[in-house]
């Protein structure tokens, strides 16, 4: 994604002063990283990471409180902040103790457009456009009913990467409790397109179909006409279907289907005629190789979430924080809301330098005293912020009020 008409990646060292020293939201990053819990307990032990000028990496920070951090972050004008987990110990005393460990953390999901590479003809590598982005809408889709339905998760929170990507923070208390075992057990739960690139199938699935399969499945069918034979074409080529075809795991079939694909016009009409042969093979029932869901199998391998799951995994892996701002397109790390994922264009997201522009004629016709991301278009993203922090206080409250009816027992 190549930066946009407005922005200067050589002025990147005095856009991001001036927005960490005028927009940052400070005060509600604060409250939601201390989960209104002891700070001595919680936000002191958080570690942080600050990727400044010429890349170099200063791990391990951690903070007193919300003035200590804001006062660092102003000081180190960092080009990226990550965020990573709650230790045993202050991840800045971390040299000064026998055994340092991860405690707690965020389950989170990261989810990177190059892992979709050999399914899309648009864009390669850092490009996204609006065609293949529409992949990020069916993973935001897919993913934030599985951790709601199958897991009961309320507060998630999904972020804009800056350039490429999305990620997902899960932040209930019992999802930041998860041991290392069980961030894996999720992990693999919901990897579904497994293999490299030798592997051409890569979505093998059981004979009955798990309902967040099928779940999934139901959103995916939605998008797959538009997205993968529509917008990718897919089958537009000899090429390309020949490649498509190799998911069919009988040599005969795919030269018979290979066969037929000069026949049509378009890959909508070669997807037909696949469907129609495979169904045909399958209800005959004298090709053992070919399964049942041989054909949800195909649609859910180029439409199915690509995870990183190694991100999600790791107790003491960083992940890019929020409101971060990305030096190569310009783009803040806003929030989005899942619900309203086909509305979601990366290309709209506000850049510094637009939201930097934006205060200043905002000043120059008012003369009001507020907050100043409130004076850009990265409000809207702040609402949505707000609200996902007055619903994570209630249930903050709750576990506390329960906590006090424990010690009152005894």
């Amino acid at each position: 994604m190549p930066p946009s008409e407005g922005y200067e990646c050589d002025m990147f060292p005095d856009y991001v002063a001036m927005y960490y020293k005028r927009i940052f939201p400070y005060n509600q990053y604060f409250r939601w990283l201390s989960y209104g819990q002891d700070l001595k307990q919680c936000f002191q032990k958080r570690e942080f990471c600050f990727t400044l000028a010429d890349d170099v990496y200063v791990r391990f920070l951690s903070f007193k409180d919300q003035e200590d951090m804001e006062a660092e972050i102003k000081k180190r004008c960092p080009h990226k902040i990550d965020i990573g987990a709650i230790y045993n110990f202050r991840p800045k005393d971390h040299k000064t103790v026998t055994v340092f460990s991860p405690r707690s953390k965020e389950l989170v999901f990261d989810i990177d457009m190059t892992d979709y590479d050999e399914i899309r003809i648009c864009c390669s590598g850092a490009e996204i456009c609006n065609k293949c982005w529409k992949y990020m809408t069916i993973a935001v889709k897919v993913l934030d009913l599985a951790l709601r339905q199958d897991y009961g998760f309320k507060h998630i929170l999904w972020v804009y990467s800056g350039r490429r990507g999305i990620h997902c923070w899960v932040c209930d208390a019992s999802a930041r409790m998860l041991s290392q075992a069980a961030r894996s057990a999720v992990a693999e739960y919901l990897q579904v397109v497994k293999g490299g690139d030798d592997t051409n199938k890569k979505v093998t699935l059981p004979f009955k179909l798990h309902p967040s399969i099928k779940r999934a499945e139901t959103i995916a069918k939605k998008y797959f006409t538009e997205v993968v034979l529509e917008d990718q074409d897919m089958l537009g080529t000899p090429e390309r279907w020949k490649k498509f075809l190799k998911h069919i795991p009988d040599q005969g079939l795919q030269d018979t289907l290979d066969k037929l694909m000069p026949q049509c016009s378009n890959s909508s009409q070669r997807w037909n005629i696949i469907q129609s042969e495979v169904t045909k093979a399958i209800n005959k029932g004298d090709k053992k190789s070919l399964k049942k869901n041989l054909l949800t199998e195909i649609i859910l391998q180029y439409t199915y979430p690509r995870l990183d799951i190694n991100v999600t995994k790791g107790l003491n892996h960083l992940l890019k924080s929020p409101f971060s701002i990305h030096p190569k397109t310009g783009r803040v790390c806003v929030c989005f809301n899942p619900q309203k994922a086909d509305e979601f264009n990366p290309m709209n997201v506000p850049l510094v330098s637009q939201l930097l522009d934006e205060i200043n004629a905002y000043d120059g016709e008012k003369s009001e005293n507020m907050e100043e991301y409130k004076k850009t278009s990265m409000k809207e993203c702040m609402v949505l912020f707000d609200s996902f922090l007055a619903s994570l206080a209630r249930e903050n409250n709750v576990q506390k009020a329960e906590e006090n009816d424990k010690r009152l027992e005894f």
